[in-house]
Formats: structure tokens, sequence, C-alpha cells
């Protein structure tokens, strides 16, 4: 791994079980993805890129090969530094929003820094600056209830960033939401992955966010079967 890069896969295997056969998710992936990129990961449904979301993520590990995350081999971690190392260092946005639907948006902003355990004073002036940042500020009192979609996506993005993780993983991020609103969070993406230098990987399919990719890797019955690299001014 270079300080160029900031995950890379080295002959990685995963194999899940379906009724009394198994089905190979990741076939012997090899992938090294840029730090500070906004990087895609596209491919049909099935095809292996939630899996592998997952393992750069440290929510699952491979069956075999090798996954380094920030220059730290993951697969070497026990399940409990595993879990902290996530924390530390992994934002995630999901399809569904996840967010905690008896919380504020500032609660579930905030929650992220709780766990950190984060002085109170440090938690405030972080959060209020991320909501003000996705044009949240005036609805940092409402439930998820009480926002649109497009807006309870912001509040995940938020929450993601607030902690100033190495990278943001996001799985379909637009897939519940209208062309519009879409349009308007692969914006808010692109211009909070600029100004913060995160590194954003994504599971999609959506061509609106794949045209803003720096890199985009095509991925088909567990194979990478195209890289394409773009540069983007």
């Amino acid at each position: 791994m270079t300080a160029e890069t900031v995950v890379t896969l080295q002959d990685v295997d995963k194999t899940y079980p379906l009724g009394q056969a198994k089905v190979r998710a990741l076939d012997g992936v090899t992938l090294a993805i840029g730090r500070g990129k906004f990087t895609v990961l596209s491919g049909p449904s099935g095809s292996g890129k939630t899996t592998l979301l997952h393992l750069v993520g440290c929510i699952d590990r491979p069956d075999s090969g090798g996954v380094r995350i920030d220059g730290v081999d993951v697969n070497a971690l026990d399940d409990n530094s595993m879990s902290d190392f996530r924390a530390r260092h992994i934002g995630f946005i999901f399809q569904h929003f996840s967010l905690i639907p008896v919380l504020t948006a500032y609660e579930n902003v905030e929650y992220p820094l709780i766990l950190a355990n984060a002085a109170p004073a440090r938690r405030k002036e972080k959060v209020l600056r991320m909501l003000e940042a996705v044009g949240l500020a005036e609805q940092h009192g409402h439930r998820p209830n009480q926002l649109s979609g497009g807006q309870r996506q912001r509040v995940a993005i938020a929450r993601a960033l607030v902690k100033e993780p190495t990278m943001v993983l996001a799985d379909e991020p637009t897939a519940n939401l209208d062309s519009v609103t879409g349009k308007a969070i692969v914006e808010l993406m692109r211009d909070m992955q600029r100004k913060t230098r995160v590194s954003f990987i994504f599971s999609s399919h959506d061509p609106m966010l794949i045209a803003q990719a720096d890199d985009s890797f095509v991925i088909r019955d567990g194979r990478i079967r195209s890289a394409a690299p773009k540069a983007i001014n």
C-alpha cells in the first residue's frame, strides 16, 4: 500500500452458504482504491459489490486473501479491535438512511461522537458545523419522520462525516430518492468529499453517481471486470 492508496485487496475470495450449496460472492478480487477520491463500485444485482463494500467496511471478513485499509492488515485484527478500527476510521451512508427514529437530526449526528467519548463542547461544535454544511441547521430538532427522504440522507451524510473518518462507504445512497433529490445528494457528497478530502467509496449502479467518479470499477460474477480511472476537475 502506498500513501496514495487507502484500500488494497489482494486475491480476495468470499463464499456464502445457500441451503446445501455455496455461492461465491467474490472470486480472486485484487483491487487498489485511491486515497481522497470519489470511487464507485458498479455492477448488476448479485455481482458482489455489496459484499466487497462489507469487507472494506470491516463488517465481514474474507475467506482468503488480504485486505489492508489505511495501511492496516484488518484480517489480523480480532473482533474487538476490528470494531474499534471501524468506529474510528469508517463512516457509513445507507440506502435506507438507518437513522435512529427517536432521535433528532442533531442527536443522530452526535451519536458517533458520544460513542467515541468526545467532550460535550467538542460534540456540539462539530455537530452544528456539520448540520450547517449539509444545509440542515434549521431542522436540527426534527426527528426522521419529520424530514423528507433527501433531508434524511443529508443527516446520514453529516453523521458519517462528523467523526472525520478516513473513508466513507455508501451502499446505493440514491436508490430510494427521486432523480432531482438524488442529483442534489450526489452533488452534496461530491462537494463534501472535495472539501474534506475523505475517501468516498460507493456501491451503485446510478449513472449520475458513476459519472461523478474519479475511479470506477465494474464487478460481475464476483470479479473485477474493468477499471476506468477518470480525472475530475
